[in-house]
């Protein structure tokens, strides 16, 4: 089983969402980079989410919507994301339009993910979403875990990166 079968099955996937949000992205001509944890997976062990946390140029926002719709996906606007689904999918893309993650455009990287090739923000800008959202009291706990979680999968693999933390998330990480 490929990658891009995994993730579908999984997704329970009646289309390749993934494959049409890259597509759309390409013929829009969008900068991007994947972020949040499938994007950690590019850099440690891999954990199965169905979260595809996106940043895109933010002049480049309206455009992906407009094609989204155009193939059918619903298009959700919250407080910092357009979440965009399929009913043919359980995958959701989150376009994350925090304007703190736009610098993470421009260093991102090509990498081979899930079977597919797409643009990944570097480990060090992956690491600082992972802080905010993480030191964000407002989401969930259960996302928070994760977040904590991510953090530590990344310390563990990449512990030079351990300075870069807030003194309370090292802190927490020497419990």
């Amino acid at each position: 089983m490929t990658g891009k079968e995994f993730v579908n099955a999984l997704a329970n996937g009646k289309s390749d969402i993934i494959q049409i949000l890259l597509d759309i992205l390409s013929k829009t001509g969008s900068r991007y980079c994947l972020i949040g944890g499938l994007a950690v997976n590019a850099y440690v062990e891999p954990v199965v989410s169905l979260d595809m946390d996106v940043v895109a140029a933010a002049e480049d926002v309206e455009a992906i919507c407009k094609a989204a719709k155009e193939h059918g996906l619903k298009i959700e606007q919250f407080e910092h994301s357009m979440n965009i689904t399929s009913p043919n999918s359980d995958l959701r893309i989150q376009l994350q339009t925090d304007p703190r993650y736009q610098r993470f455009v421009s260093f991102a990287q090509d990498r081979d993910m899930l079977g597919y090739r797409m643009k990944v923000a570097r480990l060090e800008d992956v690491l600082q979403g992972k802080v905010w959202a993480y030191m964000d009291k407002t989401r969930r706990k259960s996302k928070r875990q994760k977040d904590l979680a991510d953090i530590f999968r990344i310390i563990e693999k990449y512990p030079q990166l351990k300075v870069s933390l807030p003194q309370s998330l090292r802190e927490e990480l020497d419990k």
